[in-house]
């Protein structure tokens, strides 16, 4: 129980707006630090071998300019990689998406104290305002949780499988505070506490749904 609060709170959430191609997006912000290298979490985020322990198996040109496709998730194309400090990739999801589909993550490295790796990773989209007020930032946020706490295991030398926790009550428990914790961010943003209980409570019931 302790490991999970504390992986919990190990991630800073915020959220903000961004102009991107697409239009005016909505952000949401993860900051973590790893007991790990810079150059090692890169390694771990851009080499496909290790991504596929940790995340989900890559194809593509996986260069400047290229294409990628995560195995039954997202694909894009690769906008900057400046190793091992900022890697920028359009994110698509679904078949004959439209312009306002494509949205972007950013991924940041730096160091930080005591040579801790200090990873940013930055999600901007635009969103129905239907959507949002229903789930709010949850929706990606919760994803996103999880797709560092599988880093995090990873860089302490343990394989992540995501399918298979997820059946479990420890992936239950994360993912119900997750939930939580973007509530608490959407609540810091200056959202409605009615509107926010409302999302958290549809957020959990879809990642976490009662047995």
């Amino acid at each position: 129980m302790n490991e999970i609060v504390d992986r919990i709170n190990a991630v800073h959430r915020e959220l903000g707006t961004k102009s991107i191609p697409a239009g005016e997006g909505k952000v949401v912000l993860l900051r973590r630090s790893y007991d790990a290298t810079v150059e090692d979490v890169w390694d771990a985020c851009t080499d496909p071998e290790r991504l596929a322990r940790w995340f989900l198996p890559v194809a593509g040109e996986l260069r400047v300019g290229g294409k990628y496709q995560l195995e039954g998730n997202a694909g894009g194309e690769i906008l900057r990689c400046e190793p091992p400090r900022l890697l920028k990739v359009t994110w698509v999801l679904g078949e004959n998406p439209t312009e306002k589909d494509v949205s972007e993550v950013e991924l940041r490295l730096s160091a930080g104290a005591g040579g801790a790796a200090v990873l940013e990773l930055e999600h901007a989209a635009v969103v129905d305002p239907d959507f949002w007020g229903t789930f709010g930032p949850g929706a990606v946020g919760v994803g996103w949780d999880t797709g560092l706490h599988g880093l995090a295991e990873h860089v302490a030398g343990e394989d992540f499988d995501e399918d298979a926790w997820q059946h479990t009550p420890e992936a239950k428990d994360f993912l119900t505070r997750s939930s939580r914790a973007w509530g608490e961010a959407h609540l810091a943003a200056g959202a409605d506490p009615d509107v926010v209980a409302a999302a958290v409570e549809a957020t959990t019931n879809f990642y976490a749904p009662a047995s």
